[in-house]
């Protein structure tokens, strides 16, 4: 499934390479308000893709909505931007066959035009986490949603991606609460996606990221380490810290409705992570 914005022929490009795939995946494209017509162009070029057009940009839930509208056991999540290799989806399938407690598998990425490996793939390839589950790959507790696949069921029953937290990190906690309630989490560097960003970080996406890692914190660690990960988030000299704990503290309410602190032993594994990261 794929959420999208305003980018019709991005969009319309990345369709195309999935229509090649030798697996033919049913598409699921979720238009988060788009203003440039996207909606009436994948419908008029790809008539079998599914489009759900919403009536506001809600952000990151959209693929809960596109998730919620698949038919199948599996969701393989796409960006606008990036697309699967030929039999990435089809060794996707295997390895959940194989392996029936996986419920995410986050895919090697290769950034194109150049096709070099994506940083955040390095650092999910040597994961110092142990593998209390039977695994294809290295245990994570992080994803890119541009290149990864899951359980339906697994996705549903977290809730999906938070409805607050817009794009930017919002990965995090859905990765978190698949861990809590028993999935595994599995980089595989055989199954294969390709992404090729249009342009460099958006100006937001900074404090979006420091915000939503704030929110993630606050909502699913024990206080005494919620509190050091905020200053340790916060301090930062080119301002976007500052303005993201400001941006943060206006969701405190809802936070701490939704406060559940995780396990003793997923708290060990985040601060594994952290203290090696």
């Amino acid at each position: 499934m794929i959420a999208t914005c305003n980018r019709r022929e991005r969009l319309l490009a990345t369709l195309a390479q999935l229509a090649a795939l030798p697996e033919r995946p049913p598409v699921v494209v979720v238009d988060n308000a788009s203003t440039d017509g996207t909606a009436a162009a994948v419908r008029r070029r790809y008539p079998d893709v599914e489009v759900i057009a919403c009536d506001r940009h809600i952000g990151s839930a959209s693929r809960t909505v596109g998730v919620a509208a698949a038919r199948t056991p599996l969701v393989a999540f796409s960006d606008d931007d990036s697309w699967w290799a030929p039999g990435a989806l089809a060794r996707s399938v295997e390895l959940f066959e194989a392996y029936p407690r996986l419920g995410l598998l986050a895919a090697k990425i290769l950034v194109e035009p150049v096709g070099r490996l994506d940083p955040t793939c390095e650092v999910m390839r040597d994961s110092p986490l142990p593998r209390p589950l039977p695994l294809p790959g290295p245990s994570v507790l992080g994803f890119l949603a541009c290149a990864a696949v899951a359980r339906r069921s697994a996705v549903l029953a977290c809730g999906g991606f938070h409805g607050r937290y817009g794009f930017g990190g919002e990965e995090q906690l859905l990765a978190v609460d698949m861990a809590v309630t028993g999935w595994g989490l599995a980089y595989v560097d055989e199954v294969v996606a390709h992404h090729e960003p249009a342009s460099g970080p958006r100006s937001w996406q900074g404090a979006h990221e420091v915000r939503n890692r704030l929110w993630s914190t606050w909502l699913r660690r024990p206080l005494p380490r919620a509190v050091r990960l905020t200053i340790a988030l916060t301090a930062d000299g080119n301002g976007s810290g500052p303005r993201a704990l400001v941006a943060a503290m206006r969701g405190m309410p809802w936070v701490l409705r939704e406060r559940r602190v995780v396990p003793a032993h997923v708290d060990r594994w985040l601060r594994l992570l952290e203290e090696t990261g």
